[in-house]
């Protein structure tokens, strides 16, 4: 799995290309995510529209991002969610875990 990272004014979004399935693409993306952090102040976005599946080892990461952030009182956001990681979320009872836009744009507006 790869990640690219963009930064839209004050804000840096993440977007893994690929399936999150394994404890090293966790890895990865935490690591990206943390880096995130740091740049933007907070203000990250991940871009989800090109993840396939997710395995608990990604859900784990995506909560463990969302919980540190949390903590300092800022809110991480997720866009372009697929119709399997809905129902990922909604199994797992995490959709409410998250605030969840349609697309990069709306997410990275959420900050104004």
């Amino acid at each position: 799995m790869r990640i690219e990272e963009s930064q839209h004014g004050a804000v840096t979004v993440i977007r893994p290309l690929g399936p999150l399935a394994s404890q090293g693409d966790a890895t990865l993306l935490d690591e990206h995510a943390r880096k995130a952090v740091k740049q933007s102040h907070g203000r990250v976005v991940l871009d989800a529209s090109k993840v396939s599946f997710i395995d608990s080892f990604g859900l784990e990461a995506l909560v463990d991002i969302s919980d540190r952030l949390a903590s300092s009182g800022k809110s991480f956001r997720i866009c372009g969610i697929s119709e399997t990681l809905r129902e990922v979320f909604a199994i797992t009872e995490l959709t409410a875990k998250f605030q969840q836009y349609e697309d990069v744009q709306g997410a990275v507006r959420s900050f104004l």
